[in-house]
């Protein structure tokens, strides 16, 4: 998934210049069924994305999801409890309502 893709591309007015609008991140609510994980040496969002989703494009709902943890990077800090939401489907369609 490319989580940019919904996120509409606008045009400066004065110089005419393309981008895309701020990309805005749903609230992830907390689950009974969420998964809990401590984070081992070399864990990373992406490769925890594809071992709980098969989807390692859906890295950025894990760091989402724990705002105790670093946003600018793909590695979990070592020893730290990780919250895996239970529903990627349920996030991605509250994420592409926010950004469409």
């Amino acid at each position: 998934m490319n989580r940019y893709s919904s996120t509409p591309i606008v045009s400066n007015p004065i110089s005419g210049i393309k981008y895309r609008k701020n990309t805005k991140y749903p609230q992830i609510p907390y689950s009974i069924n969420d998964i809990y994980v401590v984070a081992s040496d070399g864990d990373r969002f992406d490769s925890l994305a594809t071992q709980y989703y098969n989807d390692p494009t859906l890295w950025w709902i894990i760091p989402t999801a724990n705002p105790h943890l670093p946003q600018n990077s793909l590695y979990a800090p070592l020893e730290t409890q990780i919250r895996i939401p239970a529903d990627p489907g349920t996030i991605l369609s509250r994420y592409n309502q926010l950004n469409s």
